[in-house]
């Protein structure tokens, strides 16, 4: 197991700068997961820690060892692609053993950590096939055992389940799962899948125009995000926004939302606010003390729960249920506790 520290990191490209002043340290044995939109710097900060792209400023330390100058092959890191990047004239296990041939390593040790590799993801069956013969999954295992064959301090997986189907997807995430906790090594590993997010990492950082707008655990990161755009960026559907202008605030800690008029005990307003809820804290039952009547645009039905879009005056309302209900003007209620805060700058008001 490894620590990672990466200070003051930048990069751009021109006038882009695409990484801007990051910082993180990583734990041993750490799985660490990179989201943001596309362009937010994600693969271009991972390729920046595999050495496969210049660092403009700034320090990534191994350990204790500084690796800005090492060549990718000398950083004891292995990177998984998006792509697979499999040769298709060689077999699984010519695939897997590649690198270490070109490190000159014994036949007998090439053949014992490919093998070893083959049984960790169950692929044994697999090393004489080529990849044409293989499917998504099957590829995609055969890229994480060449990895695995180099025993690197830390694995860097650039988007790898992307292009499978959803099913496989799952059943692959479940797999990287199982795979770090056995192998307790340091993963890296970026996507814009908040699934794959929520359910793989220790921790996440939230990337946006190269800055870290948020780095915690699942749980931190969507209970108690910084800003508005975390809170809207990780939540399927997204968080509702509803902007509070300062003429309907009352008092300090009373406004007025949808001609009622609720008090908040803990909060002091002054400027114009953003009130934030997530569909699956609003009850279609009369049940919660901010009730509030809406029309309904469209449901989707997805069997176990449904998808509600609802009109609150100017306001789409998106709501998450398990209720039966049909299109007629509903009444929604949520209670107080469940609602966030965000100033003027969209940034949270704790």
């Amino acid at each position: 197991m490894s620590k990672i520290v990466i200070k003051n990191l930048e990069k751009s490209f021109g006038e882009n700068k695409v990484i801007n002043n990051f910082n993180i340290d990583i734990h041993d044995g750490e799985f660490i997961v990179l989201v943001g939109p596309s362009g937010c710097g994600k693969s271009t900060l991972l390729r920046m820690v595999s050495g496969l792209e210049s660092i403009d400023q700034g320090e990534i330390f191994l350990d204790t060892k500084l690796i800005n100058n090492l060549i990718p092959s000398k950083r004891e890191i292995a990177m998984v692609f998006q792509s697979y990047a499999l040769y298709p004239h060689m077999n699984v296990f010519e695939n897997m053993s590649f690198g270490l041939k070109m490190e000159k390593i014994s036949k007998d040790e090439i053949s014992k950590k490919v093998n070893h590799a083959a049984a960790t993801l169950q692929i044994e069956d697999l090393l004489e096939r080529k990849p044409k013969q293989l499917s998504g999954g099957q590829r995609q295992r055969v890229a994480i055992g060449r990895a695995i064959t180099r025993n690197p301090k830390v694995f860097l997986f650039d988007e790898p389940l992307s292009n499978l189907d959803a099913a496989l997807r799952s059943e692959m995430r479940v797999e990287i799962s199982k795979l770090h906790k056995k192998l307790k090594t340091n993963i890296i590993y970026v996507t814009h899948d908040q699934i794959e997010a929520m359910t793989l990492a220790d921790r996440i950082v939230v990337l946006n125009k190269g800055i870290i707008e948020q780095f915690g655990t699942p749980n931190e990161i969507y209970t108690d995000p910084n800003n508005i755009f975390v809170a809207e960026f990780i939540g399927s559907p997204k968080m509702n926004i509803v902007k509070i202008n300062k003429e309907q605030i009352i008092n300090s800690n009373t406004i007025e939302l949808f001609k009622n008029k609720i008090t908040f005990e803990n909060f002091n307003f002054k400027d114009e606010i953003y009130l934030g809820i997530r569909p699956e804290d609003i009850s279609i039952k009369n049940d919660r003390e901010i009730k509030l009547d809406v029309k309904v645009d469209l449901i989707e039905n997805l069997g176990f729960e449904k998808i509600i879009y609802a009109k609150l005056s100017d306001n789409q309302i998106t709501i998450k249920s398990s209720e039966n209900i049909d299109n007629q003007p509903l009444k929604i209620s949520f209670s107080k506790d469940k609602v966030l805060f965000f100033d003027k700058n969209k940034n949270r008001i704790k």
